[in-house]
């Protein structure tokens, strides 16, 4: 083997691999501070933070074959022991104080705006222009502040953070630029590959803290509509504003004898990261949900108003508490690993939606049956039909309840449980009908 590096040298990274699919295969060993994606070799370089980060990856997939995609690259100590690349050469210098900063976000899952930098940098002093472009090392941007101790203040509270909760991590340098001259280029035509956007903030606005209470700058939720709509797709469903700001909600008309935290969890988790639950004592049919930001709760309201459950219409309103103070009452679910929006964030908000007779099951043990999916779920309705098959290498099923009450009654009483020694997720899904090539 190579001389121990913080960079690593990847092959056989095909054109369908994206520089999110390689920081996910590497994000677990430490922070990511460079990659460079050599297209034509089919080939990637990767820094990480430190060399025991570097050494934890590849002690790791010696003995595990990385795959991506379906494809398997193959990883090893590159000769170089620092990434320098034109790019950085170009606008960073590294330590040297300087009042505009060069941002680099790895693990971009959310897509992340003007307006969402302004909200995280602003707090350090005043921003006077941000310029945002696209880069073979990711996504950057240029901030530059009032002053150069602004930017000094805002470089050491955070560098290496999360805009949000699990990813959009912070590579920040000192940039060499004295003012940002912004030039307007498209795509095609730019000579240095950017396409800049340039706001003027004409006043620095202090961002609100929502959701999260321990998770430092994840406390943001998506800064407007547009950004949220991004993660859509393109749109936002119908009746769904994108401005809500308030974390918890009252569901109301519960069943008392038949409803529990889990099942809740279960149930509000689908449109959004659980922070805690309580039950309310005093009102055993009435229950207190956190979700993790005002978007989230603004969904789970949307979506679940009126759903049936265990003979029940239930009410879900926005709760006029900000949120649910932890005590003995109270069940914690915020480092719970069955929130489902820790990972691929944005990809789960496009499977948003109210409760239908249909659900999908996922991570199935691999020798399941149509026979054992139903024994596991028939005692929650009729079920009309289902179907098993496989995706990227792994069982999936649908299974068809005969109304929305029985199907919304199994997700909550078996989603997370064991079936053939795997743990397994269900949601529901938007397909109408089960066809004999449905995926």
């Amino acid at each position: 083997m190579a001389e121990a590096s913080k960079v690593i040298h990847v092959r056989n990274v095909g054109h369908e691999i994206s520089e999110n699919d390689l920081l996910q295969l590497f994000q677990p060993f430490g922070v990511i501070t460079k990659l460079v994606m050599l297209r034509a070799k089919n080939q990637a370089l990767l820094q990480m933070q430190d060399i025991p980060s570097a050494i934890n990856a590849m002690q790791f997939y010696t003995n595990v074959q990385p795959t991506i995609r379906g494809r398997n690259v193959y990883v090893q100590f590159s000769s170089h022991q620092e990434l320098t690349t034109m790019d950085q050469n170009a606008q960073g210098r590294g330590d040297e104080p300087n009042r505009i900063l060069l941002v680099t976000i790895h693990h971009m899952l959310y897509p992340i705006t003007v307006e969402v930098l302004h909200q995280v940098f602003s707090p350090h002093g005043f921003v006077e222009k941000i310029v945002t472009f696209q880069k073979s090392a990711g996504f950057q941007a240029l901030i530059q502040y009032q002053g150069r101790q602004n930017a000094i203040s805002a470089r050491t509270s955070l560098q290496g953070r999360n805009i949000y909760d699990g990813c959009c991590q912070l590579d920040i340098q000192f940039s060499n630029l004295d003012e940002l001259q912004v030039h307007y280029n498209n795509e095609r035509s730019s000579i240095l590959g950017m396409v800049m956007q340039e706001v003027c903030m004409p006043e620095a606005r202090v961002a609100r803290a929502v959701g999260f209470p321990q998770v430092g700058i994840a406390q943001f939720m998506m800064a407007n509509a547009a950004a949220i709509a991004a993660a859509f797709g393109g749109g936002l469903p119908p009746g769904i504003s994108g401005t809500n700001d308030r974390c918890t909600v009252l569901v109301s008309n519960l069943n008392p004898d038949r409803i529990d935290e889990d099942k809740l969890f279960n149930l509000f988790s689908l449109y959004g990261n659980i922070v805690r639950i309580k039950l309310l004592r005093n009102k055993p049919d009435h229950a207190l949900v956190q979700m993790g930001d005002g978007f989230q709760a603004e969904l789970a309201v949307h979506f679940l108003k009126g759903a049936m459950l265990f003979g029940k219409r239930l009410e879900v309103n926005f709760s006029k508490h900000p949120n649910i103070t932890q005590g003995t009452d109270t069940h914690e679910y915020m480092n719970s690993n069955l929130n489902r929006f820790n990972r691929h964030a944005a990809k789960n908000y496009r499977y948003c939606c109210s409760p239908t007779k249909m659900v999908h099951l996922s991570t199935l043990p691999q020798d399941v049956t149509e026979e054992e999916i139903v024994n596991h779920l028939a005692e929650h309705g009729t079920i009309v039909n289902t179907k098993l098959f496989e995706m990227n290498g792994k069982k999936q099923a649908l299974v068809m309840f005969e109304n929305e009450e029985q199907a919304t009654e199994a997700l909550v009483s078996k989603h997370a449980t064991s079936l053939g020694g795997s743990i397994i997720r269900i949601s529901f899904s938007q397909l109408q009908t089960i066809r004999e090539n449905s995926q």
